[in-house]
C-alpha cells in the first residue's frame, strides 16, 4: 500500500509538472495563511462516523502559487481526535467499552491543482475549486480515561507489546508518515486576501492512533508485568464472563489502518507578486 500511494504521489507531481510546462508561466505569488476548523478520526472505535466527535483544529501555512493553476503549500496543523465505545450503537463496541483521545501534530507538504485559473486579488480569476495531494509526518499519543483521569496508553502495552505474551510484537511509534489529500474551494474576499474551504483525509500506516488493533492478552499476566492500570485499560468489559473469556479474541481489526481528517476554513494573505503580468485584470 505504501508503494502504491508513493507511486500515486509521484504521478500526481508528474502531471502537474507536465501541465505546468505547457502553461504560460506569466504569474507567481506567495501567500501565508491560517487554517481554522475541526479534526476527527476513523478507526476501530469509530468505524464509519464521519465528523463524529469532531474537535477544534488550527494551523498556519505558506503557499507558493507558481501559476494560476498550480501551487505548493507547506504548513503545520494541530488538532485532537477521540472516540468512545460507550457512545456506539454497536453491541460489540458497547461490550468492549474502550475509549481514547489524542492530540495530533502534523507537518505537511502538498501540491494543489486549481480546476479554474485563480489569483488572489484578480477581478477575473477570483474563485476556483481545487484538489490537493502530498506527504506529511504527524505525532500522536493516545490516552485512555480511567477513574476520571487520562493516562498514556502506549507505555501500558495494552496488547502485550514486548511482554512475555507477545515478545515479538514491537511497540508502535508515535511519529508516523501519512498521505494528505482532499478537495476545497477558494475565492477572493479582498485585494490581497483569499478565503478557502477544504476537507482533507489523512491516510496513515498505523492502526494505533486509538491504541487498538490486535488481540486481548491475559489481564493477570499483563498486570504482573505492566501493572494493574495496564490490565484495566487493556480489558474494559464490564461483564465478568466476557472479561474472563476475552483473552486471545480480537480487540480490534488488524487488517485496517486508522485515518484522521482536518476540515475547515483557510484565510490567505498575499505577500509578493511578480511585477509584470501578461494577463490583464
Amino acid at each position: 500500500m505504501k508503494k502504491k500511494l508513493f507511486i500515486l504521489f509521484v504521478c500526481f507531481q508528474s502531471i502537474i509538472g507536465f501541465a505546468q510546462s505547457n502553461n504560460h508561466k506569466d504569474f507567481y505569488s506567495h501567500d501565508v495563511g491560517l487554517f481554522l476548523g475541526g479534526s476527527y478520526y476513523i478507526g476501530d472505535l469509530n468505524p464509519r462516523g464521519h465528523f463524529a466527535l469532531s474537535q477544534p483544529a488550527g494551523g498556519v501555512f505558506y503557499r507558493f502559487n507558481y501559476s494560476h493553476r498550480f501551487a505548493f503549500r507547506g504548513g503545520v496543523n494541530m488538532g485532537s481526535v477521540m472516540a468512545d465505545d460507550s457512545q456506539s450503537d454497536n453491541e460489540d463496541q458497547l461490550e468492549r467499552n474502550l475509549n481514547f483521545k489524542s492530540r495530533i501534530y502534523e507537518l505537511y507538504a502538498k501540491s494543489e491543482f486549481n480546476f479554474m485559473e485563480y489569483q488572489i486579488g484578480h477581478s477575473k480569476f477570483f474563485f476556483s475549486p481545487y484538489v490537493f495531494l502530498g506527504l506529511d509526518v504527524f505525532y500522536f499519543n493516545p490516552q485512555g480515561n480511567v477513574n476520571n483521569s487520562w493516562v498514556n496508553l502506549k507505555r501500558l502495552s495494552t496488547e502485550g507489546q514486548k511482554t512475555s505474551q507477545n515478545p515479538d510484537q514491537k511497540p508502535y511509534k508515535l511519529i508516523q508518515p501519512a498521505i494528505p489529500f482532499g478537495l476545497g474551494f477558494k475565492l477572493n474576499i479582498a485585494k490581497s486576501m483569499g478565503l478557502g474551504f477544504e476537507w482533507g483525509p489523512r491516510k496513515t500506516f498505523t492502526d494505533y492512533i486509538d491504541d487498538v488493533s490486535n488481540k486481548y492478552v491475559d489481564p493477570a499476566l499483563l498486570a504482573a508485568e505492566k501493572g494493574a492500570t495496564a490490565a484495566q485499560m487493556s480489558n474494559r468489559s464490564e461483564d465478568p464472563l466476557t472479561y474472563a473469556n476475552n483473552t486471545g479474541k480480537l480487540r480490534g481489526n488488524p487488517n485496517t489502518k486508522d485515518w484522521f481528517f482536518f476540515y475547515g476554513v483557510t484565510l490567505s494573505i498575499k505577500l509578493k507578486q511578480k511585477p509584470k503580468e501578461c494577463r490583464g485584470r
